[in-house]
């Protein structure tokens, strides 16, 4: 009985170590990740002689990683192209950094992913122009970098995607009429970029929108009605942008609307309210 119970006990520690395995491939991709961020001088670093399973943010599910959270551990340096090879990720967050360089084409390989939270660090280049071939993605998550070109067109084929925050970067460009496509949006957050255009009408499609912001930027035109659609909204932030014209006042009275702001731009002054909370915002003559 004794040498049964030590056997079984055996194969216990053997399956669940069995278990928490990950691949060579794996293993590199998490290890060169440390070594170009500083692992050494990381908040919580890595002791490379243990087992992955057993590091600081690393989740490990049926022998291979599926998760990295090392959000604010000092991380500083590029991420590498070899991030590509962790084919089972699903949310990797890396948020409150200090990682540079560009973002590597071949994170949009993953196709597993569901979030990429790389906000607040010093990010350069541009969004991958193939992220749309992440389609499980549900949150994109870069404010408080350094990125700049344009929307890539594929963004706009992520029908799941529920948050894209990319506000304070060096964005630039239009909103393509493609904006339609993305019906999952909750949070779509692009304020303080250098962005520039019409607010195309289809955005009114995007009636799961809780939180639209658009301040701090250059677009301009009237401000399309078809925002009166988004019954949901709560935050609605057009502030300091060159729109014209007039609101109409079924958007200023949406139901759910408590936050909205459309102060420094070219726009006919209002009086009207909502949910009798005042509403004020000022027009700027043109210089």
């Amino acid at each position: 009985m004794k040498k049964a119970t030590s056997i079984l006990f055996f194969l216990m520690v053997i399956s669940q170590f069995a278990f928490s395995q990950i691949s060579a491939i794996e293993k590199n991709a998490l290890i060169d990740l440390y070594k170009s961020t500083n692992g050494e001088n990381w908040n919580t670093s890595w002791n490379l002689n243990d087992a992955p399973h057993t590091w600081h943010g690393i989740t490990v599910e049926s022998n291979t990683v599926t998760e990295i959270n090392l959000s604010m551990n000092n991380l500083n340096g590029l991420l590498p192209s070899t991030i590509g090879n962790l084919k089972s990720l699903q949310n990797l967050n890396l948020g409150f950094n200090k990682i540079n360089g560009v973002i590597p084409s071949e994170i949009t390989s993953i196709k597993t992913l569901e979030t990429i939270q790389l906000f607040m660090n010093q990010i350069e280049g541009t969004i991958p122009s193939n992220i749309g071939n992440l389609t499980n993605l549900k949150e994109l998550v870069l404010f408080n970098n350094l990125i700049s070109g344009h929307l890539p067109k594929s963004i706009y084929n992520l029908e799941n995607l529920e948050v894209l925050h990319i506000s304070s970067n060096k964005i630039t460009g239009l909103i393509s009429s493609d904006i339609k496509n993305l019906t999952s949006l909750i949070n779509f957050s692009l304020f303080d970029n250098s962005m520039f255009g019409t607010i195309p009408s289809e955005i009114g499609q995007l009636t799961n929108l809780k939180e639209l912001a658009l301040a701090n930027n250059s677009f301009d035109g009237k401000i399309p009605s078809e925002l009166n659609n988004l019954t949901k909204l709560e935050t609605l932030l057009l502030n300091n942008n060159h729109f014209i014209g007039s609101i109409d006042p079924s958007i200023e009275n949406l139901p759910q609307l408590i936050n909205f702001e459309c102060n420094n731009n070219l726009l006919e002054v209002s009086s009207y309210t909502n949910n009798s909370t005042p509403i004020t915002y000022n027009s700027l003559t043109p210089q």
